[in-house]
This record gives C-alpha cells, sequence and structure tokens, in this order.
C-alpha cells in the first residue's frame, strides 16, 4: 500500500523531500470553487485556458480523473461562438489564444469530434492577413504567439493543409533579429517566449532548416542567469 504524503507547513523547518503531489492536486481542484474571492473574476477572461493549464498538470501527476471530463467538455462547448472560434469564457468574444486552448482540451478527452473541425479552421484561417501575420480576433492584433497559436490549433485538428505555409513563414521570418531571436512584430525584440512560439511554427510546418541553430542556441543560452533562473530578454529578471 503507497504510504500518504506527509504534508508540510508554514510551521515545519524542514523543506519538502518530494513532491507534494496531493497538495499540488487540492489546489488546481479548488481553483474553481473560490466564486467569492475578486481574484476568480479578474480572471474569467482567461478561465478556457486556465482549465488547460490545470488539466495539463493533473495529467503530469497522473490524476486528470480529478476534473470531471463531462463537465470539463461541456464547459469547453459553452465558450464556442457560431463562427467556430472560441471566447475565454462563456459570453467572451472568440479569441485565437482559447480557440486553441478549447481544441488542446477536447484533444486531451478524445474529444474532438464534438465539434465541426472544419468551422474551426475557418475562424483560424479568417484572421490571417495579407502579410502572413494572423491576428488574435476580429479587432486585428497581429503578433507571432497568434501564428502559434493558428497552426498549432490547424495542426491538432487535422486542418494543416489549408494553411499557406510559405505566407505564414514568410512572416515569421520578417521577424527574426540579427541576434537569432524572434520577437512578436518584425523590429520587435527577440523574445524567448516568441521564440517558443516561433519555432513553434516552423517545426510544425516542417521549416526548422531556416534556423540560425547556432546563433539562436547561442541567445537562449545566454538567458541563464547566474541562480540558475532564466529570463525572457536580457538585463531581466529570472521569470
Amino acid at each position: 500500500m503507497a504510504q500518504p504524503e506527509t504534508v508540510h507547513t508554514t510551521a515545519d523547518s524542514s523543506p519538502p523531500t518530494s513532491l507534494l503531489t496531493d497538495l499540488h492536486v487540492q489546489f488546481i481542484a479548488n481553483l474553481d470553487k473560490k466564486k467569492d474571492t475578486l481574484e476568480y473574476w479578474y480572471s474569467e477572461h482567461l478561465r478556457l485556458s486556465g482549465v488547460y493549464w490545470g488539466l495539463t498538470a493533473l495529467e503530469l501527476l497522473g490524476r486528470p480523473e480529478v476534473l470531471n471530463s463531462n463537465d470539463v467538455i461541456a464547459y469547453v462547448l459553452s465558450c464556442q461562438h457560431v463562427d467556430g472560434g472560441f471566447g475565454g469564457h462563456v459570453g467572451h468574444d472568440p479569441h485565437l489564444l482559447y480557440t486553441l486552448s478549447a481544441v488542446q482540451i477536447l484533444v486531451m478527452y478524445d474529444a474532438v469530434d464534438r465539434i465541426n473541425s472544419d468551422q474551426v479552421a475557418d475562424f483560424v484561417l479568417g484572421l490571417q492577413n495579407d502579410t502572413g501575420a494572423f491576428a488574435g480576433d476580429t479587432w486585428g492584433e497581429v503578433d507571432t504567439r497568434f501564428s502559434y497559436c493558428a497552426v498549432a490549433c490547424l495542426s491538432l485538428l487535422g486542418q494543416l493543409h489549408r494553411l499557406d505555409v510559405d505566407k505564414t513563414v514568410g512572416f515569421i521570418e520578417t521577424c527574426r533579429n540579427f541576434d537569432g531571436g524572434y520577437g512578436s512584430n518584425p523590429g520587435a525584440e527577440s523574445h524567448a517566449g516568441q521564440v517558443f512560439c516561433c519555432v513553434g511554427v516552423l517545426a510544425i510546418t516542417g521549416r526548422l532548416d531556416l534556423i540560425d541553430r547556432d546563433l539562436l542556441g547561442g541567445w537562449l543560452s545566454e538567458r541563464q542567469l547566474k541562480n540558475g533562473g532564466l529570463n525572457g530578454r536580457p538585463q531581466k529578471l529570472e521569470d
């Protein structure tokens, strides 16, 4: 029989020697039960992504059953709009960020058949402009994060064949800087978060050959500070 975990409190003088799995699981499971807190309502706009983050953590902890799959799927579907996109919560405008989270959740539950993949792909592809960039929503803000969301979403839905890969990759290339990193837009400062998104686009589309691996690898290595932490860009604290 497995031994119960030792629960450490703030009064304990010695740090835990193993991951306190039960406490992590309990924390995630209780997040949706704190509806009387200001933080709960402040985070309403990104709740769908929060569900994805929580579910991913539970999967890594080996405890996905803590969340009721039927309830989660029903919530995801309640966030979808008639144009195929998903909002961050019920009644919120559709956005690429939350559309990807919705698709990721449904993939994890093997429930993609609960949505019309063609319709979702129509929403995603409709946000690409003539430069190859993707806007996050109908209001038009462009960011390489959204390019990653779009490409990842189409790939998960089996709709990547509908994407103009050359145009999409062409925009990513315009966001590459002299240091090997990538920014949010052409001319924007390199940032590790944007690097992840741009490399993700190139990986999914099979265009990793375009990366200067030595240059980018060197830039990424320089993100580590003396304390072992990593920052997102030069002269910033670890994050």
